[in-house]
């Protein structure tokens, strides 16, 4: 007689018998499923409003006033983008945000960082009031210092100029910027530097060669915050470049409003002109993205 066959048990009872208090993973695939599910949506809603301006702005004014939505712009055109680019102010806006933005971003990183620096290496007297101070001018409302940033701007001849403008900004984004940067440089070691002395280093080359490139996320994800800031910024703007020749993107867009008195708005130019300011900020993040994620991964970990 032949031996009877013998059957190795399945995986599944290996571990009910090894543990038989565990459960089975459905309702954990369940719940990452759902979790999923939200994500998905959530991600939706937040690309539909980007989506929709860049449909409204391929299509025609009638269509968009229409009381039936048009969700798909099949037909659509650029005629739109060819009527903001040759009939408005936008290069001269270009050029001034672009400039503006630029030095807003790079005198911040600089005065940014030696503040962050002095904070987080040094021990010197005031250090603690100066801590303070960063934080007490970030309570500050900006709408109650207009007046006063229009006389400062005025009074050095200023108005309407890059230089001007750019001055405020760097004072308004600076304080937050010290703040994001410490935590960065808190986080990298002191110890990385001496040991770097110790094999034969200066104190400048231990610097540059050891402590600089571990803080580069962290001066991307500070740039990324400046340059928004400084981009999008609509209220200074107003009050400090009052001439029809010095006007920054977000100050030209208005000029798409302002002759609705006259006649009605051209939305289609509007949500064209709108694609078009948006459009340096994607570059810029996909530029930047890499460096920005760790940066921010590392200063929510760190310091």
């Amino acid at each position: 007689m032949s031996a009877p066959a013998v059957t190795e048990p399945s995986v599944r009872e290996v571990a009910r018998t090894a543990y038989p208090g565990a459960r089975p993973r459905r309702p954990r695939r369940v719940g990452r499923a759902v979790l999923t599910g939200v994500a998905v949506v959530v991600s939706l809603i937040w690309v539909f409003p980007v989506y929709w301006m860049v449909s409204s702005s391929l299509l025609p004014n009638i269509q968009l006033q229409s009381s039936r939505p048009t969700f798909v712009p099949f037909g659509g055109s650029v005629d739109n983008y060819r009527a903001v680019l040759t009939g408005s102010g936008f290069p001269a806006a270009l050029r001034m945000s672009l400039a503006v933005t630029l030095l807003t971003v790079v005198v911040v990183l600089v005065f940014a960082f030696l503040a962050a620096l002095a904070i987080s290496r040094f021990r010197f007297r005031g250090r603690k009031a100066f801590v303070l101070t960063v934080l007490l001018v970030q309570m500050l409302p900006a709408e109650g210092l207009f007046i006063a940033q229009y006389k400062l701007i005025g009074s050095l001849d200023l108005l309407n100029s890059v230089l001007g403008v750019s001055i405020i900004y760097v004072g308004a984004v600076v304080p937050f910027t010290i703040w994001m940067l410490r935590g960065f440089v808190a986080g990298v070691p002191a110890e990385l530097e001496e040991a770097a002395m110790v094999d034969g280093l200066s104190r400048p080359q231990a610097f540059l060669r050891i402590t600089f490139p571990l803080l580069a996320p962290g001066l991307v994800a500070s740039g990324v915050y400046a340059f928004l800031q400084a981009w999008n910024e609509f209220t200074v703007a107003l009050v400090i470049l009052q001439s029809n020749d010095a006007k920054t993107l977000p100050i030209w867009l208005r000029s798409f409003l302002q002759a609705s008195a006259s006649r009605d708005t051209d939305w289609g130019q509007v949500m064209a002109a709108s694609t078009l300011i948006a459009v340096p900020v994607i570059a810029f993040f996909l530029v930047v993205q890499g460096r920005m994620t760790s940066g921010l991964m590392s200063g929510a970990v760190k310091g």
